[in-house]
């Protein structure tokens, strides 16, 4: 379930009331008159199916409720209550498979800002993997990978492409463009400076490295293993499965092939810099389409479910006509 805490205008109380009662899986509606200052007017909570938030949301958007009042929503842990258990049942679909589209976009555009804890992330996972690859440490490349923020600004890029919001789109690129050009010159100095402190040679990275010569060299599993990153990935943010996304940070070769391409760079190497960009674009380009595509596949899934909305709202009456027509 999710708690929603709605900052109403005045006047406008018994339109979003109205709203909420006509939303199948809602439940535990109260009004609390005059309770919210800034706006003037009431504030009113509810509990609503996780299934069924995404169409409560859109609505109080459409109604201006977002520009006028606000919206405030939260996870809730645990709820006693047998209303609350019938509307998870009048809600279409299991609350686990819903998308919270409006949280998701939130999520996303926050992920995909360029900003300076982005870039410092970025650069420091990237100069990680330069000394995994320098030395043929997997434990340091899986280590940069896990470091790596890069997934925030693909999601959001995923999103806004579903969604069609071109601005978050050109957000989302600029962030991946600056945050791994800014990533990469840095590794360049890096590797020059630690080349002078006699740290790194060009003997090793040229030698054979059997843990991390894979990063330099795509083949077909470096696409496949991209696609299955963005499904699981993308199915880790509308779950909010975070466990899942960790596993999703140390699958994808997109760090450690910046590092190698920009070490490659300042040795000169033009062999192993074409080669780590082309890893480094392949699998960007698996994880873009395949976070898309489930993500147009849960949305087509959740626009026929609600095609149940009817049905529901029979079950409903029936269960407000068993339970004496009182709504909590």
């Amino acid at each position: 379930m999710l708690h929603l805490r709605i900052y109403v205008p005045a006047g406008r109380t018994e339109e979003v009331t109205g709203l909420i009662h006509k939303t199948v899986g809602t439940t535990h509606l109260a009004v609390h008159p005059g309770a919210s200052l800034d706006p003037a007017g009431d504030i009113v909570t509810c509990d609503v199916a996780r299934e069924a938030a995404d169409e409560l949301l859109h609505a109080l958007r459409r109604q201006g409720l977002c520009d006028e009042g606000g919206v405030d929503v939260d996870e809730v842990d645990l709820t006693l209550s047998r209303r609350a258990d019938q509307a998870e049942v009048d809600a279409p679909g299991e609350g686990r498979d819903a998308v919270v589209w409006e949280s998701l976009v939130e999520a996303t555009h926050e992920e995909s800002t360029l900003s300076l804890t982005y870039l410092a992330l970025l650069s420091v996972a990237t100069l990680l993997a330069a000394c995994g690859v320098m030395i043929d440490s997997a434990i340091l490349i899986v280590g940069a990978m896990a470091v790596g923020p890069e997934f925030g600004p693909i999601a959001g890029l995923c999103v806004a492409l579903v969604q069609r919001r071109p601005k978050l789109v050109v957000r989302t690129l600029v962030a991946l463009l600056v945050g791994f050009a800014v990533a990469m010159a840095l590794t360049v100095g890096f590797s020059l400076a630690m080349d002078s402190l006699g740290y790194f040679t060009k003997d090793m990275l040229e030698k054979a490295r059997p843990q991390t010569g894979f990063i330099w060299q795509p083949d077909a599993f470096s696409f496949i293993v991209a696609l299955l990153a963005g499904v699981a990935g993308t199915l880790s943010l509308t779950s909010s499965k975070s466990g899942a996304l960790v596993g999703v940070a140390i699958s994808v070769t997109t760090v450690p092939a910046a590092a190698n391409a920009a070490i490659a760079l300042s040795y000169g190497d033009v062999g192993q810099a074409r080669g780590s960009t082309e890893q480094l674009l392949l699998n960007l380009l698996g994880i873009v389409i395949a976070a898309t595509l489930t993500l147009l596949v849960q949305k087509a899934y959740w626009a026929f479910h609600n095609t149940r909305g009817p049905a529901a709202r029979s079950v409903r009456r029936a269960a407000d006509a068993h339970l004496g027509g009182k709504r909590l």
